[in-house]
């Protein structure tokens, strides 16, 4: 800043001011003027007065320097990506053209079915991958090369079977996952398959080592069906040229090969589940892929097991092959009395009559609804099914602290464990027949919202359950001075329920149990 006057100084001086820090110059400049008179010009410079440099060390500094890495970063706006413009909805016309010709709507017989079918027609580029490859999945999985269409009349879910699998080997690194109806399809059968094969196995490890706690067969079906163990499978069944039709499987990183061989695994048994049901799962698993439950691999960890000295039913005596689960015909008292025998020892007779027998569970049958009405051949049948049922609802609320340490089996462990399974398996059914355009990660987060273990045992509390669980006196004096132990009991007795339903009576009433008792589809928070 400069500012000039014209009185006429002789000197240069600098004055600064009291009120302000800013410090003032006056200087002269001589010019060369006529010589009767001699201007002078005076300008005036403000000066800023130095600032001392704060220390590398100075929190002052640190503080300046973040304050300017906290500054935001103006962005100029961008278009979104055309994926995420809407679009305008369809007229009524091609919206009632466009759900009168989908393969979900085809199959009235077969609703879980035609929910897994893809939501369009199949164009030139699906027809061509199938009549390409499709010969090749049939002749490795030991079904008629004929195509699936033929097979049967209308009634027959193995007309479907050529579209299944196509779907199923359409993994995320296939070229015709790009097209939505496929990537669709095949996530909701991988989104299926995963729990079909969990409970293929609990039921067939429930019946094979009837002595054994959850835990080792956990480890059992780790063992066999754990993602490391999943391309040996599809190796040994020749169907790896498919998913790696330019690579050598072995050679791929493990994580690129294991994610791929997991999803088609996955998917396969979910499609050979809805076209042929359990029976066929099992041979595909044992006899396609040449799984060995008695391989080195998939045994348990040695851990110290409790001396069980309760018998178990003839019929376990041997141990129990893949052709046994096959080849087995329920007989009119239960829906599954071999897989109900494996679960509620028979030793169980021993508490008929107790104080909890005529206390307690009258008002539990109350509450859910037992016994269900049947017509039965003959008064035995009902009677004799009637007594089962009440000594599986006394399991079903014994708590492992009571009688374990004893009597290793009188405890509701392996329901617990069988429950477990099969309320998967009829949540994701039920979601896959409820929302037919979702695709699988969302059904697979929707499905794991409802079954969260705290809500399990909410939907226990709610009815007032929870007050008939038997405690030895310890553990009941613990859970006194904190209720919240008994949460993951709550949740355990919750699902031994869902077990002894399904023995007794059947997929069926698990769903009346879940959907109508309990009310599993409760409104529940959106994860944060």
């Amino acid at each position: 800043m400069e500012l000039s006057s014209p009185f006429t100084l002789s000197r240069t001086f600098s004055f600064s001011s009291s009120l302000t820090p800013i410090a003032l110059q006056i200087q002269i400049f001589p010019k060369t003027p006529p010589p009767q008179l001699l201007p002078f010009r005076i300008s005036a410079v403000a000066i800023d007065p130095p600032q001392e440099e704060l220390p590398k060390n100075s929190p002052q500094r640190l503080l300046q320097e973040l304050a300017e890495r906290k500054r935001p970063y103006r962005r100029t706006p961008r278009t979104p990506p055309r994926n995420l413009i809407l679009t305008r909805p369809l007229d009524n016309k091609r919206l009632a053209n466009r759900l009168l010709n989908s393969p979900q709507l085809s199959l009235k017989s077969f609703p879980l079915l035609s929910s897994c079918l893809p939501f369009t027609q199949l164009n030139y580029g699906d027809r061509a991958w199938m009549e390409q490859h499709l010969l090749e999945v049939k002749q490795a999985l030991g079904y008629p090369l004929e195509p699936s269409h033929t097979l049967g009349d209308d009634n027959n879910p193995a007309r479907e079977l050529d579209t299944l699998l196509y779907l199923a080997f359409q993994h995320e690194s296939s070229q015709r996952n790009k097209v939505r109806h496929v990537r669709y399809g095949h996530s909701r059968l991988f989104f299926l398959g995963q729990y079909v094969l969990e409970l293929a196995f609990a039921e067939f490890f429930l019946q094979r080592y009837p002595r054994e706690s959850p835990a080792s067969m956990r480890e059992r079906v780790f063992g066999l069906i754990g993602k490391r163990n999943m391309p040996k499978w599809i190796k040994a069944s020749s169907l790896h040229t498919l998913l790696f039709p330019y690579d050598d499987m072995d050679k791929l990183v493990r994580k690129e090969r294991e994610a791929t061989v997991k999803s088609v695994f996955w998917a396969l048994f979910g499609a050979i589940y809805l076209c042929f049901g359990m029976p066929e799962v099992y041979r595909v698993l044992f006899e396609v892929f040449g799984m060995d439950p008695d391989a080195e691999e998939c045994q348990p960890k040695l851990r110290r097991q409790l001396e069980d000295i309760d018998h178990v039913s003839a019929e376990f005596e041997g141990n129990i092959s893949w052709q046994d689960m096959v080849a087995y015909k329920a007989y009119a008292l239960f829906a599954h009395p071999r897989l109900f025998r494996a679960c509620v020892p028979p030793g169980m007779h021993r508490f008929r009559g107790n104080v909890w027998d005529y206390d307690c569970k009258p008002q539990i049958m109350r509450v859910l609804g037992y016994p269900l009405k049947l017509t039965d051949r003959s008064p035995e049948i009902t009677k004799a099914r009637n007594i089962e049922l009440d000594l599986g609802l006394q399991l079903c609320f014994l708590h492992p602290s009571k009688y374990k340490f004893d009597h290793p089996r009188f405890c509701y462990e392996r329901l617990e464990y069988l429950g477990q399974k099969i309320q998967d398996l009829v949540m994701a059914e039920r979601l896959l027949m409820k929302h037919l355009d979702a695709p699988g990660l969302w059904l697979q987060n929707k499905h794991r919202r409802f079954l969260m273990n705290k809500f399990c045992g909410r939907y226990l509390r709610y009815k007032n359950l929870h007050h008939f669980i038997v405690y030895s006196e310890e553990v009941q004096d613990a859970y006194q001075r904190s209720y919240r132990l008994k949460y993951p009991v709550n949740t355990a007795v919750q699902q031994a329920l869902h077990g002894l339903s399904y023995t007794v009576y059947g997929k069926p009433d698990v769903r009346r149990l879940m959907f109508e008792v309990f009310d599993f589809e409760q409104i529940q928070p959106e994860p944060m």
